[in-house]
């Protein structure tokens, strides 16, 4: 598998990413307060979440991050389903993606100026199956073999069905990432950008420092990107600062829109950001980010207003 992250950037100078996956679903009448979150869709209403790809590769995204966040083999045998049934499911996450860009793609007027899109195979961290917002601490209480062996299974399906990359995300703790990384090897040909939830502007949800991450994944070279997501978004700008200076990887941020989230009552609080967000996208890039998106609570508008300059960007 090559790495879609270098071929993209030897051509453009930043790679879009999408935005949020469950707001768009959200938006398009889907209940999500359950445990599975948007991966309930995979089951109820798959072709809803093809749409919510094209309608961010129709508004600049140059890659789609799959519906497979939450999807895990213990989540969906635990509502009922059997594994067979779960790892086709989790595999359907990556076929949806890649139709609707393949959809996308097929049309001559959607070619100028960008790169083909990637898909990018969301796998959660082991706190999103847990369900009660320990992805934004780390405190697992288990050991890098266990995390291994819970990931194990889905990244195995989501590397069959296809998937140009893994996009290992909001991840809350170094040993996650370990974990993962060491994971990696049994899939040689597999490329991976790992990307932490942050509590502050210097420090993963853990309390480790973002630049002593980004220095541990540096030596890796299955490791594409590096950077932050589903974090504040106004810590974003110091963690670029701190992970620049331990990495030559391409730095990824996709924050949230700069409302809250309560994981005890899974609500959103406060006021989205009063800057544009595709304004704050240009400053990330200024400061070194090379693939820049958004997380919860974003959508196809702020990843058309981060298309509205990056487009006109020479490498």
């Amino acid at each position: 598998m090559t790495n879609p992250i270098r071929t993209s950037l030897q051509q453009f100078s930043v790679i879009i990413l999408d935005g949020a996956m469950a707001t768009e679903l959200e938006r398009y009448g889907c209940d999500l307060n359950d445990s599975l979150w948007s991966a309930k869709i995979l089951i109820e209403n798959p072709e809803l979440i093809k749409q919510v790809h094209l309608d961010y590769f129709r508004a600049g995204a140059d890659c789609a991050i799959t519906a497979s966040y939450q999807s895990t083999v213990e989540g969906f045998t635990k509502r009922g389903l059997s594994e067979q049934e779960a790892l086709h499911l989790i595999r359907e996450s990556v076929r949806l993606a890649a139709e609707a860009r393949d959809e996308f793609w097929a049309a001559p007027e959607n070619r100028e100026g960008r790169p083909k899109p990637f898909v990018a195979a969301s796998v959660g961290p082991y706190g999103a199956f847990l369900a009660d917002g320990s992805e934004y601490q780390g405190n697992y209480g288990v050991t890098e073999d266990e995390l291994a062996d819970f990931h194990r299974r889905r990244m195995g399906a989501l590397i069959e069905a296809g998937a140009d990359i893994l996009a290992c995300e909001t991840i809350p703790c170094l040993s996650e990432a370990k974990a993962i990384v060491h994971l990696l090897k049994e899939f040689p040909d597999t490329h991976a950008w790992i990307s932490f939830s942050a509590k502050d502007g210097r420090h993963i949800s853990d309390g480790t420092k973002a630049g002593e991450c980004a220095k541990w994944l540096d030596q890796h070279d299955q490791v594409a990107a590096v950077g932050v997501n589903c974090t504040r978004l106004e810590h974003v700008s110091s963690l670029i600062g701190g992970i620049k200076k331990h990495t030559a990887k391409p730095i990824i941020v996709y924050p949230n829109s700069g409302e809250q989230y309560d994981p005890e009552t899974k609500t959103w609080h406060g006021a989205a950001c009063k800057a544009s967000f595709g304004e704050s996208a240009r400053s990330w890039y200024n400061q070194g980010a090379q693939l820049i998106g958004g997380c919860c609570r974003t959508t196809p508008e702020d990843i058309k207003a981060v298309a509205a300059w990056a487009r006109k960007l020479e490498v």
